[in-house]
């Protein structure tokens, strides 16, 4: 699959999930967008869902979520049939920051410059001059989120409240 298309198909399966939990998602569209999916709450609340699509070993410079209402749902079409359903890994901001957090912090210990900014982006480097960017995001693994996997009790939890 095109990287395209996996974003697209993990929107859509994330969609499905949520309408199988009789929760109704609605898709965004365009290619700057910056949520993939809405949902509204009991009480009339937006909550935005992010979605991040992988078909390979990682999920690269992922740039995670910030702010409230927001959630992150990791989709690994990874070693899947076209008739399997992915796995799925969900974080609320709390997790990802906690997760970038302990991702910092190896990395300082093995002497690297790096820091979460006010957008809970990872920052990598310096930045060397007023034309050069540090590097942003981090590589994911599902192993290191492997405890987030199938959580879509949070979801329903933001939902509801």
């Amino acid at each position: 699959m095109r990287k395209q298309m996996v974003g697209l198909a993990a929107e859509f399966a994330v969609a499905s999930e949520l309408c199988r939990r009789d929760i109704y998602a609605q898709l965004t569209l365009g290619h700057q967008k910056q949520t993939d999916l809405l949902i509204f709450s009991e009480d009339g609340e937006l909550l935005r869902i992010e979605v991040k699509g992988k078909q390979g070993r990682e999920w690269p410079n992922c740039k995670g979520v910030c702010g409230s209402n927001v959630i992150l749902v990791f989709v690994d079409f990874a070693g899947k049939s076209e008739v399997e359903r992915p796995d799925f890994y969900i974080l609320t901001v709390g997790d990802w920051r906690d997760f970038a957090q302990g991702e910092i912090e190896k990395a300082r210990a093995k002497g690297k410059r790096v820091e979460l900014n006010e957008r809970n982006v990872a920052v990598w480097g310096e930045q060397v001059n007023a034309q050069a960017k540090p590097h942003e995001g981090i590589g994911i693994k599902p192993k290191q989120v492997q405890h987030h996997k199938e959580k879509w009790g949070k979801i329903i939890q933001a939902v509801s409240e």
